[in-house]
């Protein structure tokens, strides 16, 4: 059924035969002919998987066999085969024949090595596609395929080098939003974007999201993107200077004169409205993605020397039913909603973390010490007077009652926090003798 073509002794031996005098006799001898150029575009496993509802047969069907085989014959043997993976390269190379009659060593190793790293990744595609089918998430190979997106301007800092790569196992992701304006994204601009669209669709209400330093500065849902863009600004105006800001709805007209006043790097939404695009496109070094709602990164990916460490994505959702109140008065409505918002974003801030929410915005944001309660005194000190009656959330339990002390003196009313500490029991102790709510999550949220 035409299933067996190309893997056959006559084609890969023109492929691999080198042009040496014995050699060329062999292939004499077999009656075969040397190959000089080897062309070939695999099936297309990738846009199969992705399609939905595809099934396990049709994409074990456009697993391709002998094109692979051709390829990594050919580029083993690229001193006398020019291997050919990329239609894009088809002109550099005609031309180059023309005008030479032949390619030079190093442009055939450049082939050589897009064609190798083409074979890896096609590899990668149906490992990574095996493993997700058969509920495998760490298998004992654990591969990555990425396809250059871009080369950027430099890393997190000039002095290095960096590239943007497109995960070829993943359906859809932040480097497939559309850019609708501004200049290339930058290492900083890619990193925090994807703290903002993750923190921002944890919201089903509409939201907006600021961020800077991959910590969320202000944040807010409310009943129009424009009323919450105008709490998320207002919970920390300094600090949004620059910075990048994400919404869960399209961009009305109205919040993009807004948000164009002031100096921002990026916005992502999942869309636009025409006439808000064309005011934000006057502002042309400002970044505008596109983006649909609809995905999440399964697995998360950090280098450390000499290994990776893999890990899924914290996408846990709080079972309501199983908060326990363990100090303090019943929660009111409003009170449990801050609760559960302060609860989704201090998730998104770097540990130790501790957030003040009211009224569905953030009010003070604690990232990134040492101790708990130095986060604590950062968001407190900078709720100010308007801790007065908000709500903490705390990413990981309370060693020592110290931060619910400091949370009473600014007067905070009610605490949302993981518990498990050797010691709850002395800030529950703590929280009933200032009549302060704490609920217990059982969940800890820890982000390194």
């Amino acid at each position: 059924d035409g299933r067996v073509k190309t893997l056959h002794p006559r084609i890969h031996g023109g492929i691999l035969a080198r042009r040496t005098a014995d050699h060329l006799a062999q292939l004499a001898e077999h009656d075969i002919t040397a190959i000089d150029l080897v062309a070939v575009n695999l099936y297309p496993f990738r846009q199969t998987v992705a399609k939905p509802g595809v099934t396990l047969e049709e994409a074990i069907e456009n697993i391709d066999i002998g094109g692979p085989s051709m390829v990594r014959s050919a580029a083993k043997n690229h001193a006398d085969v020019i291997v050919v993976v990329k239609p894009e390269r088809y002109g550099d190379i005609l031309k180059t024949l023309q005008d030479n009659g032949n390619l030079d060593l190093n442009f055939r190793r450049q082939l050589a090595l897009e064609a190798f790293g083409h074979t890896a990744a096609y590899d990668a595609m149906i490992s990574n596609y095996l493993a997700g089918i058969t509920d495998t998430p760490f298998p004992d190979n654990f591969v990555l395929a990425g396809e250059k997106v871009y080369e950027l301007r430099y890393g997190e800092n000039p002095h290095q080098k960096a590239c943007f790569y497109r995960d070829m196992s993943s359906s859809l992701g932040l480097a497939d939003a559309r850019q609708l304006n501004g200049k290339e994204l930058s290492y900083n601009n890619i990193i925090d974007t994807q703290a903002a669209w993750q923190l921002v669709k944890e919201f089903k209400q509409p939201a907006c999201v600021i961020i800077k330093h991959t910590n969320p500065c202000g944040t807010a849902v409310a009943d129009t993107v424009g009323e919450a863009y105008d709490k998320a600004f207002g919970a920390d105006p300094v600090s949004a200077f620059g910075g990048i800001i994400a919404f869960n709805r399209e961009l009305d007209e109205k919040t993009a004169s807004k948000v164009a006043e002031p100096f921002m790097e990026v916005i992502i939404a999942p869309s636009y409205a025409p006439k808000a695009l064309e005011i934000l496109q006057a502002k042309k070094n400002l970044r505008l993605l596109e983006l649909p709602l609809n995905y999440n990164q399964d697995v998360q990916v950090r280098t450390v020397e000499g290994g990776l460490v893999v890990q899924d994505s914290d996408l846990e959702e709080l079972d309501v039913n199983k908060l326990q109140v363990v100090a303090g008065p019943e929660p009111s409505e409003a009170v449990m909603a801050d609760l559960l918002f302060a609860w989704k974003v201090v998730k998104h801030v770097k540990s130790n973390a501790i957030v003040l929410a009211g009224n569905q915005v953030t009010l003070g944001v604690g990232a990134g010490q040492m101790n708990r309660v130095g986060s604590a005194k950062i968001a407190l000190e900078q709720a100010g007077d308007k801790a007065r009656g908000a709500v903490m959330a705390s990413d990981a339990f309370f060693p020592f009652k110290d931060t619910v002390e400091l949370a009473a003196q600014f007067g905070v009313t009610a605490i949302i926090q993981p518990g498990g500490s050797v010691r709850d029991e002395e800030s529950i102790q703590a929280c009933q003798e200032h009549n302060i709510t704490m609920i217990f999550t059982g969940v800890r949220h820890f982000k390194h």
